[in-house]
């Protein structure tokens, strides 16, 4: 490991006890007092115009699948997925700006940011510190929920016609660098709410220190924080100190994520936005709901994100990591990392070694050597974690692969979003079960701390499936339900090349199953061959003829096939089958008139 020039800053016995009373935040106000409005507040000055508040970006590829034992557990899990995507999966990811400001009489409390005595909404601390006036006002008379609306409501009206100040000679000499983390133990929290924030200097010539505050004991401080640092950012060597909270300034250069400042800015867009919702049930445009605000953050990259991830790429370029697996399982350091091992690891990687796949552990790594493997990985596979942190680095050709619980998924699936699109990745997760928890007695998922992850004999099967599948060989599949999930998880991973071979070699299980046929007309819709899309439907509508949606999509393609015969066969059986449904769709399309 690297051994770190970073200084850490040491305080006595007493100063600590009077940092924890400085460290406190009065949250028991009213939110102006609380919440910082950089449209209407001194405290915040950019040093330029941002280049924009959001843009959209390319997608990752998000999927998730059930791998439980008890197919009630995979019910669940199963209309829990089907839910995120109708309803919190934005069309496309967007891109919130991060970008430099100076702050004036400023403090670091706890985990956040403060001017003049006010809480700055940045980021992912500034969403927790609208959470946290939640919890802090639980027990008060008024609804904390509705006042926070009311707050944000009237003050993004106020907002109208103001600009943010903008001043490009506001960084004088002598002034510090200063960001907030979250913790230093963490290194998902520190990779994606801190480190990535040191990206926003690219265009600076800052020659001053760089303080990084944590609210922690310091005995957490982990070597990873100082390690990385050093690598990534080694033009700052010697100016880099780690120093807890509290921490008081007069002025002070840092990293702005505008993100934070949605429910405040009068310039976002809203309608443009609100299109990428796939509907309203969660998202609420800027009404800072519970729900909505956890879906923007799902569906939100920050722009130093992406620059943390460009500029580790850039480090590796030139050096030598032919060494490195590109396919492998990674476990844990339990020095390290809390000890949440997964019932079965052992058992999936005797049946992973022998398709090439090798064992890795990112602490016992260089920097480096982790963004290089990523890089070039073709599949990662591991149980729920912070080394999907890691993901940041994966190519868009990359499989990264998640084993979890329908906890994870409900609590915990939406943090690593960000980094998968940052990455425009493959990130799919199956969703096994809770180690040491009988079918049915599944824990309350936002109340229960979180709970390990047990993959049963049949979730490894299914598992491996779909690795074999990605690694170009066919599994033979004993079901027809087993082939079903396999070739769906497939296809909406985007390999549907692989889903279609696997389909086809199972020729038995694919007659009359209406399912699989119409999954492998979907399949043949992608690789663009409507003829071998048009015997697929037909296959399935003989396989089931109750379902007037076939004949309609039957319809639709012999139209692209050219095939007006077969148009007019399938609207006189929807005539004579579905009367009400053939009315509707010959007086929403006069084409087909012309065709019958």
């Amino acid at each position: 490991m690297l051994k770190s020039r970073m200084k850490l800053t040491q305080i006595s016995d007493e100063q600590k006890v009077e940092a924890a009373l400085r460290n406190q935040v009065n949250l028991a106000r009213e939110p102006e007092q609380v919440f910082l409005n950089p449209w209407a507040d001194d405290g915040v000055t950019l040093l330029a115009e941002p280049p924009y508040f959001w843009r959209t970006c390319p997608a990752a590829v998000i999927e998730g699948v059930g791998a439980s034992e008890s197919e009630a557990l995979n019910d669940k899990i199963e209309a829990f997925l089907t839910q995120t995507r109708r309803h919190r999966k934005f069309k496309q990811p967007i891109v919130y700006a991060s970008v430099p400001a100076i702050l004036d009489e400023v403090g670091f409390r706890k985990s956040f940011i403060m001017a003049q005595d006010r809480i700055v909404l940045g980021g992912a601390p500034g969403t927790r510190a609208v959470n946290r006036f939640r919890w802090a006002n639980e027990a008060e008379e008024f609804d904390p929920q509705q006042r926070l609306v009311d707050y944000f409501a009237e003050s993004l009206e106020a907002n109208q016609g103001k600009k943010l100040t903008i001043d490009p000679e506001a960084l004088g000499p002598d002034v510090d660098f200063a960001i907030t983390c979250r913790n230093t133990f963490n290194y998902y929290h520190f990779v994606t709410e801190s480190l990535c924030q040191l990206c926003v200097l690219d265009d600076l010539d800052f020659q001053g220190r760089i303080y990084i505050h944590f609210p922690n004991n310091e005995r957490k401080l982990r070597d990873f924080t100082r390690n990385f640092v050093a690598v990534l950012f080694p033009e700052y060597k010697g100016r880099v100190f780690f120093e807890r909270a509290p921490k008081d300034y007069d002025r002070v250069l840092t990293a702005f994520d505008l993100m934070g400042v949605h429910y405040l800015n009068p310039y976002i867009e809203p309608n443009r936005l609100n299109k990428l919702s796939p509907s309203d049930q969660i998202w609420q445009g800027q009404t800072p709901t519970v729900a909505a605000q956890g879906m923007l953050q799902m569906n939100t990259v920050g722009s130093s994100l992406i620059a943390l991830r460009e500029r580790a790429l850039r480090t590796i370029e030139g050096l030598d990591f032919s060494d490195l697996p590109k396919k492998f399982y990674v476990g844990r350091d339990t020095r390290q990392s809390r000890t949440r091992h997964m019932e079965g690891e052992d058992k999936l990687f005797d049946h992973l070694k022998m398709f090439g796949f090798e064992y890795v552990v990112f602490e016992n790594m260089h920097p480096l050597e982790q963004v290089a493997l990523m890089a070039n990985a073709e599949i990662m596979i591991s149980y729920h974690g912070a080394g999907f942190t890691n993901m940041l680095f994966a190519s868009p050709e990359t499989y990264v692969i998640e084993i979890g619980t329908l906890q994870t998924a409900m609590t915990r699936w939406g943090d690593f979003w960000p980094v998968a699109n940052a990455a425009q990745c493959k990130y799919v997760s199956f969703y096994a079960d809770y180690k040491g928890v009988a079918p049915g007695d599944e824990p309350n998922p936002f109340k229960e701390e979180l709970l390990p992850t047990a993959l049963s004999h049949q979730g490894a099967g299914q598992l491996m499936a779909f690795v074999v599948a990605l690694d170009g060989h066919i599994p033979d599949m004993p079901t027809s339900g087993d082939l079903l999930k396999l070739a769906r998880t497939l296809f909406r991973v985007g390999a549907v090349d692989k889903a279609l071979c696997v389909l086809e070699a199972h020729p038995k299980l694919l007659a009359g199953h209406m399912d699989l046929l119409l999954l492998l007309a979907d399949c043949h819709k992608e690789a663009d061959a409507p003829k071998s899309e048009l015997m697929a439907i037909d296959a399935a509508f003989k396989a089931d003829p109750s379902r007037w949606q076939t004949l309609v999509r039957m319809v639709w393609c012999a139209n692209r096939c050219e095939r007006p015969q077969v148009i007019r066969w399938a609207m006189a059986r929807l005539q004579a089958d579905f009367p009400e449904r053939h009315d509707a769709f010959l007086k929403n399309h006069d084409w087909v008139r012309y065709v019958v």
